[in-house]
């Protein structure tokens, strides 16, 4: 019975959280500041109470974990579950290893569920990463762990920065069945490196006051720019430049990846959408190698058009949002990108 464990509040050592670049200084699971600088665009500053790239870390010899959470909304979403939404999943083993083992399954219609994310028969020292919901903000969260448990910090990351991912709904996780098959998830866990995903549903528009508090993130050891499915009309030419003025402004030597959409389904049906997805890519690649030939060696553009492969639209829900084998691919196509930059860095 999940009474007979003892609670512990991950806000507390040995404990450690990632993905919450504010945390430190806010202490509520966001993933931007609470009281910006500037003000955000409404809808932005909504969705950052969403936890998605949130995680629990920490090593136990527990034979079982548990979490007791308290959402700030339902489930209410008809194109992803309510496991990816508002649900916690659960990953074991050392870095680059790690393995999937549990699901928060709860009352879709209840704020607040109490679930067991795994037992096993052994007593033995496991690395553990639960990650926090993708849709949904977390009021409250718990950890539950057997009495006389041990419980230590987690296996390190392999450097002390972060991978800011900025976004759209793809990048924020929709429509992913659990929280860590988003593909920041995915490539934190391949990486071995905390991930900040800033994927804002509909409203990846590309800001300059977004990009200033993006910027403020500390040690960032590479950025990530994928909000071309939400810079429609003109909006991807106007703020693309700026965008990464202002992050080249505040991080002289930070890597910065464009990266272009992936192909939606009707691509393969309507040729306006073709070509206009093919003007958004070449002007991103096009920006990219201006700026490199300007002498700035970190930055670069990956094409996102060919990451889901030729069966691009069998890998999404709805025509646009990744299943989990979109997100499968997606991961996989940027991995080898993100760890050649990784690597070039010194991290």
């Amino acid at each position: 019975m999940t009474d007979e464990l003892k609670w512990f509040t991950p806000k507390e050592a040995p404990f450690k959280l990632a993905g919450f670049a504010w945390f430190a200084k806010e202490q509520i699971y966001r993933r931007l500041p609470a009281k910006p600088a500037s003000p955000l665009p409404q809808a932005v500053d909504s969705l950052a109470n969403c936890t998605a790239g949130g995680q629990i870390r920490f090593q136990t010899d527990s034979k079982r974990v548990s979490v007791r959470v308290r959402l700030s909304g339902p489930a209410n979403m008809c194109h992803m579950p309510s496991t990816g939404q508002c649900g916690f999943d659960c990953y074991i083993g050392p870095p680059r290893a790690q393995r999937y083992c549990g699901t928060a399954k709860y009352d879709h219609t209840q704020l607040s569920y109490e679930c067991t994310l795994f037992e096993r028969a052994r007593t033995e020292m496991c690395n553990v990463t639960l990650n926090f919901p993708l849709y949904q903000g977390v009021e409250e969260v718990s950890v539950g762990l057997e009495p006389g448990s041990a419980v230590e910090p987690p296996l390190p990351f392999r450097g002390d920065g972060c991978v800011v991912a900025y976004g759209t709904s793809i990048t924020q996780g929709g429509c992913a069945c659990r929280p860590g098959m988003a593909y920041t998830n995915i490539l934190s866990r391949r990486l071995n490196i905390e991930f900040v995903n800033l994927g804002f549903s509909g409203s990846g528009r590309g800001e300059p006051e977004v990009a200033r508090t993006i910027a403020e993130v500390a040690n960032p050891a590479c950025f990530i720019l994928d909000y071309e499915a939400n810079a429609g009309g003109e909006v991807l030419f106007n703020t693309l430049p700026e965008f990464i003025r202002i992050l080249r402004a505040a991080h002289r030597r930070v890597p910065i990846l464009v990266v272009s959409r992936i192909a939606f389904a009707w691509d393969a049906y309507d040729e306006g959408a073709l070509r206009d997805r093919i003007r958004r890519r070449d002007f991103q690649r096009e920006t990219v190698e201006d700026l490199r030939s300007k002498g700035d060696r970190q930055i670069f553009f990956h094409d996102g058009s060919e990451m889901l492969g030729a069966d691009f639209d069998e890998c999404t829900v709805d025509g646009v949002h990744p299943t989990d084998l979109g997100f499968i691919r997606m991961a996989t196509a940027l991995e080898p990108v993100v760890e050649s930059i990784l690597r070039s860095i010194g991290v």
